[in-house]
């Protein structure tokens, strides 16, 4: 059993795991956030495969008046997990419980109830490691002779999130290339042997680019008064990137503005999914 690793805060909630407690985890912080200051203290129970280890965490729960986060894939280690809790009086989440029985009576089939498959090596995970190294070499436009290799290319000025949306859906087992816009430039003659449906316009709001380009040249202890934080500047090369996408209406133009990179990415994923673009498998991940 590896654990817990905690987040201080008041009101205590333990995940229990037979795997990493990644998946609970991130359950549980999507939950968090629709609260206002909710000041909780998370603990992370990983690896938990025995049900001794099983009990010695329920008993700490129950000193602790703590609640449950549980993903269990085990049956036998979800039974006791629910007869513990009922038993202590402590308030249970079981994450994939509910699921796995009503997959097995949807597909007649009984789970393997195995912890960590999704962590064993497949062909899938191999692919996502290649998505990755490709997307780094491709990244900032450093190799536009692999862009026609690219499942995704991003287009757009400094600053508007291309290479951390590049990783991001590298790792969901894209091959990215992003390839800046740089004023009064032309675009690599490569961009236009690509496939015009897999390339994505980004675009920003001015003062939030502005923003965001201060807190850049702050950070590398640059003046503010360059070109590259001025807004003159930033609407000249706006208008320059706007130019570029309105003749290539192929390109959706997503404004990025205010979204994190995994909106960003949700979107990207529906225009290929609606253009009927075979997309590569689902993440690497452990319950």
């Amino acid at each position: 059993m590896t654990g817990p690793v905690e987040h201080k805060g008041s009101a205590p909630i333990f995940i229990i795991s037979d795997g990493t407690g990644d998946t609970a985890k991130h359950v549980l912080e999507a939950c968090i956030v629709q609260f206002n200051d909710p000041n909780v203290s998370i603990s992370v129970f990983s690896s938990v495969k025995e049900q001794e280890q099983l009990r010695t965490i329920m008993e700490l729960a129950k000193e602790k008046k703590a609640m449950l986060v549980a993903t269990l894939v085990c049956s036998e280690q979800r039974t006791e997990a629910e007869r513990l809790a009922s038993k202590y009086r402590i308030p249970m989440v079981d994450v994939v419980g509910n699921m796995l029985g009503t997959m097995s009576t949807f597909l007649r089939k009984r789970p393997k109830g195995m912890p960590g498959l999704l962590h064993m090596t497949t062909e899938a995970y191999f692919k996502r490691i290649d998505a990755v190294e490709f997307t780094v070499k491709a990244d900032d436009g450093k190799e536009p002779r692999m862009l026609n290799e690219a499942d995704i290319v991003l287009v757009g000025i400094s600053r508007t999130s291309k290479t951390p949306l590049s990783v991001f859906l590298a790792h969901k087992g894209f091959k990215v290339g992003n390839v800046p816009i740089v004023l009064d430039r032309e675009v690599p003659s490569q961009l236009w042997d690509v496939d015009p449906n897999r390339i994505f316009g980004l675009t920003i709001k001015p003062s939030s680019l502005q923003n965001i380009r201060k807190e850049r040249l702050q950070t590398m202890r640059m003046s503010d008064k360059t070109n590259y934080g001025q807004l003159d500047y930033i609407m000249a090369e706006l208008d320059f990137a706007n130019d570029l996408f309105a003749r290539n209406r192929e390109w959706p133009v997503i404004d990025v503005t205010n979204n994190a990179v995994e909106e960003t990415a949700a979107i990207i994923v529906k225009v290929l999914t609606d253009r009927g673009i075979a997309l590569p498998g689902g993440e690497v991940g452990q319950l």
